[in-house]
Order: structure tokens, then sequence, then C-alpha cells
């Protein structure tokens, strides 16, 4: 059984890989450090990261049954993969 004190170190763990990821996308796309392109899938990609990342620890499907997480794995790999090929398929 997990103690309080291990829950939330490990929820702020998480917040804080969150808060770095905020921080890359930022980066990324505000300092121009890679082609807009490359900017933009990064960020999109690191925005399917955050959600995952969410659903799995904040929403605890992390411990729902195989099920339900194989059904969010599934939706969040649709999701993140039909967004960045409409992208991809949308450029010039």
């Amino acid at each position: 059984m997990k103690t309080a004190s291990s829950m939330r170190s490990h929820a702020t763990l998480v917040w804080l890989v969150l808060v770095f990821a905020t921080s890359l996308s930022w980066w990324l796309v505000e300092h121009h450090a890679v082609p807009a392109r490359v900017a933009t899938t990064a960020a999109l990609a690191i925005a399917a990261f955050k959600a995952r990342l969410v659903f799995l620890h904040f929403m605890e499907l992390r411990t729902a049954p195989l099920v339900w997480r194989a059904l969010f794995e599934a939706w969040a790999l649709l999701c993140a993969g039909a967004i960045l090929a409409g992208y991809w398929l949308a450029l010039p």
C-alpha cells in the first residue's frame, strides 16, 4: 500500500515532468531552434505525451483494468496520429 507521502512525491515528479515538457514546447516554438515544421510536430507530440501522463497518473488510468488502459492508449495514439497526419498532409 502506498503512503500519502509517496503518492504526493509521485504526483510532484509527474507534475515536474509536465512543467518541463511545457517549457520545452514553448522554447522550441518561440526561439526558432529548429524549422517551424519540426517545432510544430514536436510540440504536438509533446502535447500528446502530456495528455497521456495526465490520464495515466492523475486520472488513475494507470491502475485501471487492462481493457480500459488499452482503449485509452489506442485512442491517444489515433488522435495524435490523425492530428499530425492532417498537419503534414495540409502543408504545401
